[in-house]
């Protein structure tokens, strides 16, 4: 069994670790530390194949090289990284990234890091992997994503499996203003306590991420079905291994299909929702999403009780110096007028514009949302 360990964004960490166990994964003893960027995992080679198709939390997979090791001097740093499996992960020469993060520790010179690491690796394989940016690539291949983490001396390598992060999905061609993250809409979702077939309804959909990403759950899709991924480069890749992964995983339960749409997502912004019903046409859910051009004053929910689960604009993100004040109050009254009893979610950097909406939420849970700490307020409406 490798460990892999599953980065996150701040946060997240809770919800990938639910994923992961619901997966069938072994989480390692002490896998989960509040903030501590990400989950530890047990696993095979397929098992790493299944965590980067159906995971919808995560940002990266990373397969540790071995276990860490200690290194005081450049000498030893080389001669302890040209033991490690290199081979399992790179062919001799194909261009790599190397991402340094060097702490509290006597190895402290990051370029001096990175030479002695190449060293290594270029004596193991007997030949040297160039090192490269990450936006470039030689020989028609891509860069291997290398993570070096030197801390009290203790050093970690990990090989990066995923390539793209994983929030990329490949159908969000299409983005409206301030876009959320794939992998924070899924979970936000997770946190709302939907339960998958109830009604759920987006009133600020802007480009659809939410909407999409439970459409994508309710339908059992997973998020990576349709993009190529890091791991693909490797020496050890069975391409007829993932095709099963990945044909096991596109049987979509046809009653499912069938099901109307009760997924609703509107926006006021008649550009928002062209390209929310693009975006959902790639992912191959448009069926399963009712899509409007509406002001929030004009929804009207399907029979319920249901969710409502949105990402509303704030002041940072879209608005500056613009009083948001009024819109959140009459979002509150629509909620109490049109969707009694159901639940809600509303992701906000601003607790007085949400004491306007006046609907007791708490308020606990917090993400951040492209670099802005933000609150996820849940709660019951009641009339």
């Amino acid at each position: 069994m490798d460990n892999y360990f599953a980065v996150t964004a701040p946060g997240l960490e809770p919800f990938t670790a639910r994923e992961l166990t619901g997966l069938g994964f072994q989480l390692s003893p002490s896998s989960f530390q509040p903030s501590g960027g990400g989950i530890l995992f047990k696993g095979d080679l397929d098992d790493l194949f299944r965590a980067n198709l159906h995971l919808r939390t995560a940002s990266r997979i990373l397969a540790r090289l071995g276990s860490f090791f200690y290194a005081t001097t450049y000498p030893e740093l080389q001669k302890r990284a040209s033991r490690l499996p290199w081979e399992r992960f790179l062919s001799p020469g194909q261009p790599i990234v190397l991402r340094l993060t060097c702490h509290q520790s006597k190895l402290y010179n990051s370029e001096v890091v990175a030479r002695n690491i190449s060293a290594g690796l270029e004596q193991r394989l007997g030949k040297a992997c160039p090192l490269v940016k990450a936006d470039e690539a030689a020989g028609g291949h891509p860069p291997q994503l290398i993570v070096v983490r030197l801390v009290d001396d203790k050093c970690t390598i990990s090989v990066d499996s995923s390539g793209e992060l994983l929030h990329k999905r490949g159908y969000r061609l299409a983005v409206a203003k301030a876009p959320l993250r794939e992998t924070l809409a899924a979970a936000l979702l997770m946190a709302s306590a939907w339960d998958t077939s109830a009604p759920l309804l987006d009133p600020f959909c802007g480009s659809g991420t939410i909407p999409i990403e439970a459409a994508l759950m309710r339908l059992g899709i997973p998020p990576g079905l349709n993009r190529r991924f890091a791991f693909m480069d490797w020496p050890g890749y069975d391409p007829q291994a993932w095709a099963a992964l990945r044909d096991q995983a596109a049987s979509i339960n046809d009653s499912a299909v069938s099901v109307p749409p009760s997924i609703l997502a509107s926006d006021r912004d008649a550009g928002a929702i062209k390209m929310a019903h693009a975006n959902a046409e790639l992912a191959g859910v448009e069926d399963a999403i009712e899509f409007k051009c509406q002001a929030v004053s004009s929804i009207t929910p399907p029979l319920g009780p249901g969710w409502v689960v949105t990402n509303p604009p704030y002041g940072v993100r879209l608005s500056q110096g613009k009083d948001l004040r009024n819109l959140y109050a009459q979002f509150g009254n629509v909620l109490r007028r049109q969707c009694p009893g159901w639940n809600v979610a509303v992701l906000c950097n601003d607790p007085v514009l949400l004491g306007q909406m006046q609907v007791d939420l708490d308020t606990s849970l917090g993400f951040v949302n492209g670099g802005i700490r933000v609150r996820l307020a849940t709660g019951k409406i009641n009339p």
